[in-house]
């Protein structure tokens, strides 16, 4: 067996399944329950044979379409009901995550911090934001999103609370990852597969075979994207062999696979990987070339079907490496908006001063969803006021999903 051909090395990080409410309470408990047997089955064909499932998610239509949200008490009733559906679920051990779709409308969007203060991780959220016929960005919108952010930064732990609430543009549905998932009833009940394959690039690039020593650029370049592009494909082929045979619900269809790497604090950084291709850091001069060969990687997949991003995460405090760059000074936010312009996802969990001005963080807003819209790709904005913390102050956060990094300044 090829070294890249080892699973361990290719995680599933979510089964995300997408499902439709409505206001009939009654219905959600057997709708839930049919997406989370769809996750736990799929879950233990994957692990017999060899692949390791973290996360299973479900995703909804637009929360206002199902919860009450006639106030704030109402809207925290239903959520209340949902949450307790979710914790009586018995599924082996399973865990679901659970996301409740966008919001729409500013009332919607006021709902959001408060919801996120008391449900916490079940109450992952998206904004998504248009553009009209003369490319000018909907700001009443971004304004309203803008001050959810700043609220819940006052209102959960060290501003942690930002983590579920995420502001997209020019992103579609079936986004398997949180909190840009959101879902639209006319589609149907679908369910996606996203990975987690830092560590796979990481070995790939690592390989003693590969002409990392090689003097011509173009030589080094063209084997990084071969070798890079054929490990992946071999997973999501053979993972994509596994769902085929599985008996799948009938209800739902599969959509297939978000290809993004998706690091986390648990696996390589992708500064690994960078500097693997001979970037001397993440950061320095070859980094947006890079960057631009790998998205090419995860867009070169055949036979399967890509949806989401599919292309290079850069979230900044989930990635030690991506952390540890910032107490470096090895980049800044106008470089990583740079760096969007050939890659994934934008702005993603980028920690700034807790006085960042409304007007400053809905001006970078409207930068990332410009050349979201300019350029026709999924960009998204998950920025960390964090409270109290000034440019270059490192942050103290305790969830588990993120790293400490250093306060980026927003000029």
């Amino acid at each position: 067996m090829m070294t890249f051909q080892n699973k361990d090395l290719c995680k599933i990080r979510t089964i995300t399944t997408f499902i439709s409410l409505d206001s009939n309470k009654s219905t959600w408990k057997e709708q839930i329950l049919q997406a989370s047997s769809l996750c736990a089955k799929l879950t233990n064909e994957l692990h017999n044979e060899g692949y390791q499932v973290q996360t299973n998610r479900i995703v909804t239509n637009p929360f206002g379409e199902y919860l009450d949200t006639e106030n704030l008490e109402t809207a925290q009733k239903d959520l209340g009901y949902l949450n307790d559906i979710l914790t009586n679920i018995d599924l082996g051990g399973i865990r679901i995550r659970f996301a409740i779709g966008e919001a729409r409308t500013r009332e919607e969007i006021a709902l959001v911090p408060e919801l996120i203060k008391d449900f916490g991780d079940l109450c992952n959220v998206c904004v998504n934001v248009e553009m009209d016929q003369n490319g000018i960005l909907d700001n009443d919108l971004i304004l309203s999103a803008t001050q959810a952010v700043r609220k819940i930064s006052t209102i959960t732990p060290r501003g942690e609370g930002n983590f579920n609430f995420t502001v997209n543009f020019n992103c579609a549905p079936l986004i398997p990852y949180f909190p840009a998932s959101y879902h639209r009833g006319q589609s149907g009940n679908k369910f996606v597969i996203g990975l987690e394959t830092p560590d796979l690039l990481v070995s790939v690039l690592s390989d003693s075979n590969l002409s990392n020593k090689a003097t011509d650029h173009n030589e080094r370049f063209n084997e990084y994207f071969q070798r890079l592009s054929q490990a992946l494909q071999f997973h999501i082929s053979a993972i994509q062999n596994i769902v085929d045979t599985v008996e799948i619900d009938s209800d739902f269809e599969f959509s297939g696979f978000d290809s993004s790497a998706a690091p986390s604090k648990d696996c390589s950084s992708m500064a690994s990987v960078f500097e693997k291709m001979g970037v001397e850091y993440f950061g320095a001069s070859g980094t947006l070339e890079a960057a631009s060969l790998l998205t090419r990687v995860f867009k070169s997949i055949q036979g399967s079907d890509l949806v989401g991003f599919s292309g290079l995460m850069l979230a900044l405090t989930e990635d030690r490496g991506l952390a540890e760059g910032t107490k470096q000074q090895n980049y800044d936010i106008r470089a990583l908006l740079t760096y969007s312009a050939v890659c994934g996802i934008g702005l993603d969990t980028v920690p700034i001063p807790g006085d960042t001005s409304i007007d400053k963080i809905s001006a970078l807003m409207r930068d990332t969803g410009t050349m979201a819209f300019r350029l026709n790709k999924p960009l998204t904005v998950r920025l960390f006021p964090v409270p109290e913390l000034k440019a270059g102050d490192i942050t103290a956060f305790e969830s588990d999903d993120l790293c400490n990094c250093a306060v980026l300044a927003v000029s």
